[in-house]
């Protein structure tokens, strides 16, 4: 079934086993074919809204220190993402002509859904390499390993993986109303669904409970799981939950939240169809957005 989420729907086989082999690997980063994704300050090499994929010279543009990550295989090609950040000028040491190196995620609405997906993986493992350059547990320097799918410490024999965090985010409601927050940074009247990261020794159920508690202080009690999105901000698994309030006084934390409000089914579809004075909400790419559309559409 295709999913709506922006960052969903990767192309690429990422072979965990061929990318495991340096030999394997070092033939691709050869091959004419294969195909390389600059990524400048976490963002993509971009040319009218489309990921630019360049050929091995890229390798020679890359960031000090720097190694390419093996993203997958599409057919018989394989696809790397190189760093390219601190590089004078990179488009055109690149040669590439009219490139652009965007935020990603001022721009992930416009690129076709592949190039978004990829782009995401990209951005991902480019930005753990560049904050896991020591080993957490004894603070050497760490060197990359299994194609840019880990990072190995020599000095006292540990592999690092890159991390996913998983955040779990709630649509609470009740009845024909639903729950929504509003972070003191964002401008009013914008609100969306409430959100928090999984804790140590929580299960998402128990996260949800707690999150919704104590931000906006009201109680849940059945949560149902509904769908995930990456967001590579820097490195979350969204966690899409539908959860049903059994208390509806509102007591907001003044820390996460500035203000928490109920809405009704009919400000959330006007909303999804034009913001109004009333009520703001998430577009279309974010998880939120979809929570709140498949609530207004649920029978």
């Amino acid at each position: 079934m295709p999913t709506p989420y922006v960052f969903a729907g990767n192309p690429l086989d990422r072979l965990d086993a061929r990318r495991r082999d340096s030999d394997w690997i070092s033939s691709r980063l050869r091959d004419r074919s294969s195909r390389f994704l600059a990524v400048a300050g976490l963002a993509p090499a971009v040319r009218e809204h489309t990921l630019i994929w360049c050929g091995s010279e890229a390798l020679d543009a890359r960031a000090p220190g720097s190694e390419p990550v093996f993203l997958g295989v599409r057919g018989d090609q394989a696809h790397f993402a190189v760093d390219v950040t601190g590089t004078e000028d990179p488009a055109a040491r690149l040669g590439l002509a009219d490139a652009e190196f965007p935020d990603l995620r001022a721009i992930a609405g416009a690129l076709p859904a592949e190039d978004a997906s990829i782009a995401a993986q990209a951005r991902h493992l480019v930005d753990w390499h560049g904050r896991h350059r020591f080993c957490p547990g004894c603070g050497e320097p760490t060197q990359s390993k299994d194609a840019g799918w880990a990072r190995f410490c020599t000095a006292c024999s540990t592999d690092h993986f890159p991390r996913t965090d998983p955040v779990a985010i709630m649509l609470v409601h009740r009845g024909d109303r639903c729950l929504l927050g509003r972070q003191p940074s964002w401008p009013k009247p914008f609100f969306s669904a409430l959100a928090g990261f999984v804790e140590p020794g929580e299960t998402l159920e128990e996260t949800v409970r707690r999150e919704v508690k104590e931000e906006a202080g009201v109680d849940v009690g059945a949560v149902a799981y509904h769908s995930s999105q990456p967001w590579p901000f820097p490195a979350s698994l969204m966690l899409g939950c539908m959860a049903e309030a059994i208390s509806e006084e509102i007591v907001v934390d003044g820390s996460e939240l500035e203000e928490a409000a109920w809405f009704s089914r009919e400000d959330v579809v006007r909303s999804l169809r034009r913001p109004s004075d009333v009520l703001a909400v998430p577009p279309r790419m974010a998880i939120a957005h979809q929570l709140l559309r498949a609530w207004v559409e649920a029978d």
